[in-house]
């Protein structure tokens, strides 16, 4: 048999052998479940909450006041804290735009630093550009090598046979392999950069996003002062092709011993709901697929620093899932919040408008212009049953609501559903 075929054959082989595996150490019952009714928006949201007047977040709020934020002042109110951007050469058009965006929004007022990241230098027309675009200060930096570099232990053949499997049911990106080098880094090293120790919390831009709301408060401020720990304006459903055993290894590393570091009042409930997208759940593995769309993030660092965190990246890591699958970092960091994280810590950035094609957060403001109040999307109809919001405010409340208290009562109903992961695991609850 020629040399060639023999090893296309043993690369198939082992590409069944790993699919195996995954699912005989998945710990769920494979009962496929029943069909959500297609009301169930309406059951769970029945009223878009951006449609509602929308003001700014409780006080305090930090605010300019004569130059206390100035860009020059070295005893400015600003805090250690960036805004970052993953971006090549070639996004430069499409990036002065979210830049310029942002600073006419935002940041001409606090003058928070850009950070920009690249897997190769940055060109001096770059720099030229994105520095005459702000007042504040700017660095660019280039990743480590071996941050970027796909890891020693994963199998290039098996990369190319899984891609294949994955574009039969349709995934972007499938045989781009800078994607997955991308999705990894964002998941779980870009904290890790030597020039970014210094910083405590982020802001997350990408090229070619629109802001449409005037922010008058330092929002790093804001999360620091009321103990948040991660921002975001959207949430979707994702692909359940793209981490068909993305939650079997979560729940692998649970069980290997790591189930203590749960949060008391964690969000497993929203991570493994399964009445609204009953298909999604079954694909995944009991996983509903919900994630914060993770092209905005306002975040604290100390999340991805945490020892929960970085081990649960390790596992997943090691696993080979960004690269055999199509594993994003809206669902590994989505994950790793929702187990490890205080949901109350999470905060829903509703006054800020924002677009990532296809999909807007566009509240009811009069600091709002440009976008079309509680629209989601201006893409296909079906795009619409993607928002992930309903489950989210039903599982853990809507913090904008004017009645307080429906916002309790559900933080409260739901608990931390660590009963769901003992079923799933035998592993005994976590007491709360």
């Amino acid at each position: 048999m020629p040399k060639p075929i023999r090893l296309l054959g043993a690369a198939c082989m082992v590409l069944f052998l790993f699919l195996v595996v995954q699912i005989m150490r998945s710990p769920r019952n494979w009962k496929l479940p029943s069909k959500q009714p297609s009301s169930q928006l309406d059951q769970d949201m029945s009223r878009d909450p951006n449609l509602d007047e929308t003001g700014e977040p409780p006080e305090p709020l930090h605010r300019v006041n004569g130059n206390n934020y100035a860009p020059d002042n070295p005893n400015s109110n600003r805090i250690n804290a960036t805004i970052l951007s993953l971006v090549r050469n070639s996004e430069l058009p499409q990036l002065l735009q979210s830049m310029q965006d942002l600073e006419r929004t935002w940041n001409h007022k606090f003058n928070y630093p850009w950070t920009f990241l690249n897997d190769e230098p940055f060109t001096e027309e770059f720099k030229r550009a994105t520095s005459a675009n702000t007042n504040a200060l700017v660095r660019y930096l280039t990743i480590p090598p071996e941050h970027w570099a796909i890891p020693s232990w994963i199998d290039l053949d098996l990369i190319s046979e899984s891609a294949k499997m994955l574009e039969e049911h349709e995934v972007q990106y499938a045989h781009m392999q800078s994607y997955h080098q991308m999705c990894r880094w964002n998941s779980g090293l870009f904290f890790k950069h030597p020039e970014l120790q210094d910083i405590d919390y982020y802001w997350r831009v990408e090229p070619n996003v629109h802001f449409f709301c005037d922010v008058d408060y330092d929002v790093f401020r804001y999360m620091e002062d009321h103990n948040k720990t991660y921002g975001f304006t959207i949430t979707l459903y994702d692909s359940p092709w793209t981490v068909q055993t993305l939650w079997t290894e979560t729940m692998n590393f649970l069980g290997q011993g790591n189930s203590h570091l749960l949060a008391q009042n964690n969000a497993m409930d929203w991570l493994t709901d399964k009445d609204r997208r009953p298909e999604h759940n079954f694909i995944a593995n009991g996983y509903s697929t919900c994630h914060f769309w993770s092209n905005f993030e306002i975040a604290s660092m100390k999340l991805w620093r945490s020892p929960a965190y970085e081990a649960y990246f390790e596992h997943l890591d090691r696993a080979g899932g960004f690269f055999y699958e199509r594993w994003g970092d809206a669902p590994v960091h989505s994950i790793g919040v929702g187990l490890f994280e205080d949901k109350s810590r999470v905060h829903w950035f509703k006054d800020i408008g924002y677009q990532h094609i296809p999909f807007f957060n566009c509240p009811n403001s009069p600091k709002c212009s440009g976008c079309l109040t509680g629209r989601l999307t201006d893409g296909e109809a079906w795009l619409s049953k993607e928002d992930c919001r309903p489950n989210w405010f039903k599982y853990t409340g809507n913090e904008w609501a004017q009645d307080s208290t429906a916002a309790a009562a559900a933080s409260s109903s739901s608990g931390s559903r660590t009963d769901v992961l003992a079923a799933a695991t035998n592993i005994p609850a976590v007491a709360s």
